[in-house]
């Protein structure tokens, strides 16, 4: 079980990284996948962590946990660790998997960051969580599904722009009516409003890279992929 991507950032080498693909299976137990098929693909994953990753019951919401808090299906979409071995993840299949680090390699976090939950304030609950000045903060962005393939309507867009009109440079107007989103952009902007200026990652689109990615928009019920960091 190898070939996981791993996030080009220049985190402590405290940090640890990494994102599966189609290649490790799907990683959900929520998407009607046999639970054994997936048990068994959590533990061939597990030989490569030092602890079981920290699932969480994700909801599109804006809850971030403390993952020395965490229990077997707390709802939330984000979690943050101090510990050293303690995992965060989330899981994804065209929601953008965001994950953090300070500079010393002390704190990390992962947040899922559908447009639900980035319009609603996800990335502000979880540096909040991390409780360091944005300023100390890098983020990575991970696989999700690309503006030339994210066609929102009216109503996605008007959930960024009546919190940021400048939001508005990240939808594309198409010859139908609707808009192509940018989630990459939107999310750059809501990292640059708290501080962070040190960005890396983005540009993987789910959509189109089907050898690689799941992708809810592409194929409808599908399997997920886990984004995880973690401390050593």
């Amino acid at each position: 079980m190898t070939d996981f991507l791993i996030p080009d950032w220049p985190a402590s080498a405290r940090v640890r990284a990494l994102v599966t693909t189609r290649a490790h299976g799907n990683l959900a137990d929520h998407v009607g996948d046999q639970e054994s098929a997936v048990a068994a693909r959590r533990a061939m994953l597990r030989r490569h962590l030092p602890d079981e990753p920290l699932w969480l019951r994700q909801v599109h919401g804006v809850r971030c946990v403390r993952a020395e808090d965490i229990v077997v299906g707390v709802e939330a979409d984000a979690s943050a660790a101090r510990t050293p071995g303690r995992i965060c993840a989330v899981l994804t299949a065209d929601c953008l998997p965001v994950l953090l680090c300070d500079e010393a390699g002390s704190v990390v976090a992962a947040a899922h960051a559908g447009w639900r939950g980035l319009a609603a304030g996800v990335i502000e609950a979880t540096v909040a969580a991390m409780a360091v000045p944005g300023e100390r903060l890098l983020a990575w962005l991970g696989p999700a599904i690309g503006p030339s393939a994210f066609e929102v309507g009216n109503d996605v867009m008007a959930a960024f722009t009546s919190h940021d009109a400048g939001a508005s440079a990240a939808f594309l107007a198409t010859p139908n009516g609707k808009w192509c989103c940018d989630l990459y952009a939107l999310a750059r902007r809501r990292l640059n409003a708290v501080g962070i200026s040190r960005i890396f990652g983005g540009g993987l689109c789910t959509f189109t890279d089907r050898e690689r990615f799941y992708s809810y928009r592409r194929d409808g019920t599908t399997g997920r992929m886990a984004s995880l960091i973690w401390t050593v």
